[in-house]
């Protein structure tokens, strides 16, 4: 945001005339880039006239083509469009040609059959902060390095053999969370579900990667870490015109990437340091070697050619994992307490599975069927990613009679997918029963539900994701029962979410527990 203040300086004739050449130079440098913008558009239009058939989509305005049609809550505006052109739908974003796919056979087509033709990635002017897109996973394109960092990420991180190792360190965790409500259980305080879920989460993942917490759940430094993560995914997910008019992109006219920059550069101070003790740790003969991720990138990088920078793969795990685990489990829980007859079922499961002396474990989650259809019903109305990172066109691509341009950004909609009423019955409605007789998954093969996306973009994150957000639903459903704070009604909760990269809730949740 730009942030203009006052002067109170008294402007003489000297004064004047410098304002008129200002407000002169001012109206030549808007009038260039108009020029230039609608030269670009002439361009696109040319090379795209022998392309083939676009699918349709509204008409675009003049220069800015269809932005205002993208509204502060873009998965909602484009589905609504998608009801009128198509599940496979063009509009023209400035000089940006995007193809948006509203449908679970459109995502097939896009994700599975062409997977590869659309590997890469469109870079948000965002991310280019601090070279970020360059290193990260999520942003880097399908080269060489991407392929090893995945395939290391795979092999290192997100196995079953090194999450099953793990699985002591996450039941830790919850019991520490667990622990956390239930101080306030005893003073009768509501929890701020988001929150607490956020640090169990961070530091799950930050033990995983550097062994050690990184905030401490009842302290506020959980609720300033997670500010900070939503105003990155907030940031990034913005509408920008640096990202629809790039000749705009060196004035940064909205400050989005300088605001991205800074909030960069607080977590990578903290990455330094966490980096820089370590590597003096790896130095010392009489330290012991730590088995964690930071010590696998290390190594990566002292026997590898390749010129990355860590930081930015640490800021994929940490930013992306905690943020969309936590955002998850409270979206469960707002939506079992808009719904108590489904939250009683839930745990009436739980109680016929484990007793209340016991804690819930890992190996549960398989004997409750009604607690994962609750996930998957709550992935299906609150997909973490409602946008999923935006995908490119490495090729011309034909689909379904229609041609898809090199370099076009294709926008895959998992929310729409998610409420397609040719799919789902009843699609607004919280029905985790619809998933019991069910085989559809969320892990990429069933394109009727996408929440991590698909093919070989998915989110590597999934298994350590899956068993994060049932086993702490389980543990929190199972160790306490919830009501509403101040007399509040279901019918009084506010379920709007706010847009970023990722979905949150517009309120946070708050819950009081009582104990069973």
């Amino acid at each position: 945001m730009l942030v203009g203040g006052t002067e109170d300086s008294v402007w003489g004739e000297r004064g004047e005339s410098q304002k008129e050449i200002m407000d002169y130079s001012d109206l030549v440098l808007w009038i260039s880039l108009l020029y230039s913008c609608i030269h670009v558009l002439l361009i696109l239009a040319r090379k795209e006239s022998g392309k083939g058939k676009l699918p349709p989509g509204p008409v675009p305005l003049p220069i800015i083509g269809n932005l205002f049609k993208l509204g502060d809550k873009p998965n909602e505006s484009l589905a609504e469009l998608a009801k009128t052109y198509g599940p496979l739908m063009t509009l023209r974003l400035g000089c940006i040609t995007t193809v948006v796919v509203s449908s679970a056979n459109m995502a097939k087509e896009i994700l599975q059959k062409n997977d590869k033709a659309f590997a890469g990635r469109t870079v948000l002017d965002a991310v280019r902060a601090l070279d970020y897109n360059k290193a990260s996973m999520v942003w880097q394109q399908p080269n060489s390095c991407w392929r090893q960092l995945r395939t290391m990420s795979n092999t290192q991180i997100f196995t079953t053999q090194r999450l099953d190792s793990n699985k002591e360190l996450r039941w830790k965790k919850v019991q520490q969370l667990i622990d956390h409500i239930g101080k306030n259980c005893k003073t009768g305080q509501a929890v701020d579900i988001g929150r607490a879920a956020f640090a169990c989460t961070l530091n799950l993942l930050s033990n995983t990667t550097f062994s050690v917490d990184l905030v401490d759940q009842n302290s506020e430094s959980a609720q300033d870490f997670k500010a900070l993560i939503w105003d990155i995914m907030e940031e990034v997910g913005k509408p920008n015109f640096s990202d629809y008019f790039p000749v705009l992109r060196l004035m940064d006219l909205q400050g989005i990437r300088r605001n991205t920059t800074a909030h960069f550069k607080k977590l990578y101070v903290l990455f330094d340091g966490l980096i820089e003790e370590r590597l003096l740790s790896r130095a010392s003969s009489n330290s012991t070697r730590m088995n964690d991720f930071l010590n696998t990138l290390l190594d990566y990088k002292q026997n590898s050619d390749d010129n990355f920078d860590i930081k930015a793969l640490l800021l994929d795990i940490l930013a992306a994992g905690s943020e969309t685990s936590s955002n998850t489990l409270e979206f469960a829980m707002a939506e079992l307490l808009r719904n108590p007859h489904t939250m009683a079922k839930a745990k009436s499961e739980l109680l016929q599975t484990i007793t209340l002396e016991q804690q819930v474990e890992e190996s549960d989650i398989a004997r409750l069927p009604y607690l994962q259809a609750v996930v998957k019903e709550t992935l299906r109305l609150h997909p973490p990613v409602p946008l999923m990172i935006p995908h490119k066109a490495e090729s011309d691509v034909e689909i379904c009679g229609f041609t898809i341009p090199k370099n076009t950004q294709v926008l895959v909609n998992a929310w729409a997918i998610g409420r397609d009423a040719d799919i789902w019955p009843n699609p607004n409605a919280f029905i985790p029963d619809r998933f019991l007789d069910s085989q559809v998954d969320f892990r990429g093969q069933d394109f009727e539900l996408i929440p991590f996306g698909s093919g070989r973009r998915i989110c590597p994150g999934l298994p350590l994701a899956y068993r994060m957000v049932h086993l702490m639903l389980a543990s929190i459903l199972h160790s306490f029962s919830w009501k509403l704070p101040d007399g509040m009604t279901p019918e009084d909760m506010d379920m709007q979410h706010k847009f970023g990269v990722t979905l949150q809730r517009a309120v946070p949740l708050r819950a009081i527990p009582i104990q069973d």
